[in-house]
């Protein structure tokens, strides 16, 4: 077979790893049953996320404390089955196999329990010592749903306990249940009846694991060899101390096994068995324990489905729930911006006089203060009002239930482009900040798809663009209109921006499949959750430490050596001429070939650690000055720019540029860690800036002949 060490890495890359001492308990389930939701009630902030090494599958681990007992919790990446067609089936599957959780506490839905009882029935055949909790009990009353759990336990032979996470109900006879599992563990595997054939010949492999090493000696094991012996032995040689020799014998006998089947059931095919046989067994166990009328209990969700998945309405409701979370974003950060940026700013003068009183050169006490620091004062006065409504917006539309069903409206339009439809949930994330778009492309499980959508997420503008955009729409194209109608206004016409970069996503999408990442749309399950009420009080945590403070961070880190950068090009000259004027007239020939003119393009170029300083550079630029400012009035800035030489023309190209440029340089960082890779991190920031550089050249061509 050709196995070696060497040439294989699923061990580096299963897990973390823990120490002998700590009692794991891993949390399996499917999507959207609030398996998070117990993980983060029982853990508080007692967790930290990162990636499993060598995967961009994120992992949470946490601890929690009861009986005066720590326990690890590892919460598995959300899946529908162990079958590992995706890299979160095989990370689930390896991690309750090979690195033998104490304990497997598998959250279930209670609206929906028989399609979950599938992945409960796998597991049991991994591991006897599972705790089955069954979650949104609150939910199932809601919806006259009645489950006997007592009947349910005695079925299965593992305890049952029902929930309700998200108001902390049910969890602690929870931790009951796996402080006593962990205590006194559980040795018999359950194992599913098979069809006879396929059960001898299951049991063949199972005598033989049990010959090698008694402690794989799992249904589980024997299931995975007899269905994909190459893969599932590569894990074994790896993950076990069989030998070379051993995992041969295995491989042998499971070829025998597959043909013993395949003469065995020559009209069918015996592997559709072993998904049949859980999925039939899940049924039954649904039929004795769960009683309800499906109608009644999914009327109200079908009732709004109806609605926003007609036809007509449809697509119309996103685009208006679209402005809506723009005109509170853009209303709601005027003030906290502007109040920031006074107080920010108002802690450089004590800066500099605290670098004097370190005897530091003048010069470097103005680089430090008037360079450094207020780009960075600039930048996050900038960005972080924004993302703090943005984000909880974002992630409050994600608890209600709504964005899957945005992915559901999308997907056949991004099939159209050969990508995925979950494309459509990363590149909303992309409207806050591109770098958290880039991040949510790993619910992408396609590799060509994923890298499609990293590639072409930069064509959402995200909300460090927002300021230049509306400036220049305020300037330039509301008029005289104030107050609400200018908000309101402004929402529309950005809405409309942002349909334009959308529009500009399926085209690039579909060409990229066409061309370099050649291949067809995939297929995807794609779960559409009950509405719920979402929990304000935790939505706003997980928004502003998961998205928000992460982002700022990043750009806080790239935006410092920028504002250095940005006073020594401003002081700095050459003949009696700045290097930021020298550049600027280097590049004008491009910029007005383009609409726009060399200040212009400097500035997008001093602006790549940071989408939001462009504007202020290009003030900076137009007069002479050697720090970054800022100009109080629209009007005032308005009057300079049409001094300076700008039009419509120069406008509306501005507007293409902002739209259509590279990425920031937080994004492409995070460009390069998704994808490991120079050359893709390259393609990113060139493809976006090719047609910006065209879109805007074809459009002042075409406004210069009228």
């Amino acid at each position: 077979m050709g196995l070696t060490v060497q040439s294989t890495s699923a061990k580096a890359s299963r897990s973390f790893r823990f120490a002998d001492s700590e009692i794991l308990v891993a949390l399996a389930g499917n999507p959207n049953v609030g398996k998070s939701t117990v993980f983060n009630e029982l853990t508080g902030m007692k967790q930290h996320t990162g990636n499993w090494p060598g995967k961009t599958v994120a992992l949470a681990k946490g601890v929690t404390r009861y009986r005066n007992q720590d326990y690890t919790l590892v919460d598995l990446p959300g899946t529908y089955s162990l079958i590992a067609n995706s890299a979160e089936e095989a990370i689930a599957s390896e991690f309750i196999c090979f690195d033998k959780p104490a304990v497997t506490i598998v959250v279930c839905d209670a609206t929906a329990l028989q399609r979950n009882l599938n992945l409960v029935l796998q597991i049991l055949q991994m591991t006897a010592n599972v705790v089955v909790c069954v979650n949104l009990m609150d939910e199932a009353q809601k919806k006259n749903i009645t489950l006997d759990l007592e009947a349910l336990s005695r079925l299965l032979h593992v305890p049952v306990v029902g929930a309700s996470a998200r108001s902390h109900k049910g969890l602690n006879a929870l931790m009951e249940a796996v402080a006593d599992l962990a205590a006194h563990p559980r040795t018999e595997i359950a194992c599913l009846d098979y069809p006879f054939a396929i059960q001898n010949e299951l049991d063949r492999l199972r005598g033989q694991l049990r010959m090698l090493d008694p402690a794989y000696d799992i249904p589980w094991i024997a299931l995975q060899i007899l269905n994909a012996p190459e893969t599932t032995l590569k894990l074994l040689y790896e993950s076990t101390s069989m030998t070379q020799a051993d995992i041969e014998t295995l491989h042998s006998l499971a070829l025998r096994s597959r043909k013993v089947l395949d003469q065995a059931y020559k009209k069918e095919r015996w592997e559709d068995l072993l998904i049949q046989c859980p999925v039939e067994k899940a049924q039954e166990l649904a039929e004795q324990t769960v009683t309800m009328n499906e109608a009644e209990a999914m009327k109200r969700d079908r009732q709004i489905d109806k609605i926003l998945f007609s036809r007509w309405a449809g697509m119309p409701l996103m685009i208006l729930l679209l402005c809506l979370v723009l005109w509170i974003t853009l209303a709601g950060a005027n003030v906290p911006s502007q109040m920031l940026a006074e107080f920010l700013f108002s802690l450089e003068a004590p800066l500099a006089a605290g670098l004097r009183a370190l005897h530091l050169p003048e010069v470097l006490v103005i680089m430090l203060s008037e360079g450094m620091y207020r780009v960075l004062a600039w930048v996050v006065a900038v960005m972080l009002p924004p993302m703090a409504i943005f984000f909880p917006l974002f992630t409050y539309l994600e608890d209600l239930g709504y964005l899957p069903r945005v992915a559901f409206n999308l997907d056949k339009t991004f099939a159209k482009a050969h990508a995925c439809g979950k494309q459509a949930l990363t590149t909303c994330m992309g409207f806050g900040c591109n770098a958290a778009g880039v991040i949510g492309c790993r619910i992408i499980d396609s590799p060509r798809e994923r890298l499609i959508a990293i590639l072409t997420n930069n064509f959402a503008p995200c909300n460090g663009r927002f300021p230049t955009l509306i400036s220049i729409l305020t300037m330039f194209f509301l008029g005289s209109a104030a107050g609400l109608s200018q908000s309101l206004l402004s929402a529309l016409l950005l809405t409309l921006t942002i349909l334009l970069g959308l529009g500009m996503t399926f085209l690039v999408s579909r060409l990229l499949s066409a061309t370099v990442l050649k291949g067809i749309p995939s297929s995807f399950t794609l779960e559409l959750p009950p509405y719920r009420r979402p929990q304000l009080g935790k939505v706003l945590v997980r928004s502003v430490f998961d998205r928000t403070l992460f982002v700022l961070g990043r750009a806080i880190t790239v935006a410092a050596p920028a504002g250095i950068l940005l006073w020594v090009m401003a002081n700095i000259g050459v003949n009696g001429q700045s290097l930021l004027a020298w550049a600027s007239g280097f590049l004008d020939p491009l910029g007005r070939f383009m609409g726009l003119d060399g200040v212009i393009l400097i500035a997008f170029i001093l602006g790549f650690p940071a989408n939001e300083i462009v504007i202020p550079i290009i003030i900076m630029a137009y007069l002479a000055n050697g720090s970054l400012i800022e100009m109080n009035s629209l009007s005032a800035m308005k009057d300079l720019f049409l001094a300076q030489g700008w039009t419509l023309t120069t406008a509306v190209c501005t507007l293409i540029f902002v739209l259509f440029h590279w990425p920031c340089s937080t994004t492409c960082l995070t460009i390069y860690k998704e994808t490991k890779s120079l050359k893709w991190t390259l393609a990113a920031i060139a493809i976006p800036t090719v047609c910006g550089i065209l879109c805007c050249s074809a459009a002042a061509f075409v406004l210069r002949l009228f």
